[in-house]
């Protein structure tokens, strides 16, 4: 019989996989890190969920009538952004930081929960 204690769980850092680091860009988080989600089946998804996830911070920032200048200021200020790791080619905000600011979100662009994988056995269970 083995009595030795388990091991710790691992760190999120050194989560196998593709997975999706989550910044707080309020400044609240130990190096702006709130977390790490995944891990993801493929990079397509992982980006995908990462944009989704951008997509709905930046529209909690926005306030109705908000300039695209001052949707951007709120999210820097208040928002979370996300990034892909472990995956070639991951997506990165960035890009398209602009064209969230100037047009507002469909719901189906900020739906990071159907795709979020800590979520997939809540789903099965229902």
């Amino acid at each position: 019989m083995n009595d030795a204690p388990p091991p710790p769980p691992m760190p999120a850092s050194d989560m196998p996989g593709i997975r999706v680091r989550i910044l707080d860009l309020s400044g609240g988080a130990e190096e702006g890190i709130v977390e790490e989600v995944g891990p993801f089946p493929d990079a397509e998804t992982a980006n995908a969920f990462a944009r989704r996830y951008v997509r709905d911070s930046m529209e909690r920032c926005r306030a109705a009538g908000m300039a695209p200048q001052a949707v951007l200021d709120a999210w820097f200020a208040f928002g979370e952004d996300a990034e892909v790791l472990g995956a070639e080619g991951g997506w990165r905000s960035a890009t398209e930081l602009a064209d969230f600011s100037q047009r507002k979100a469909k719901p189906a662009d900020r739906d990071w929960r159907s795709l979020d994988p800590r979520l997939a056995g809540e789903e099965a269970e229902e």
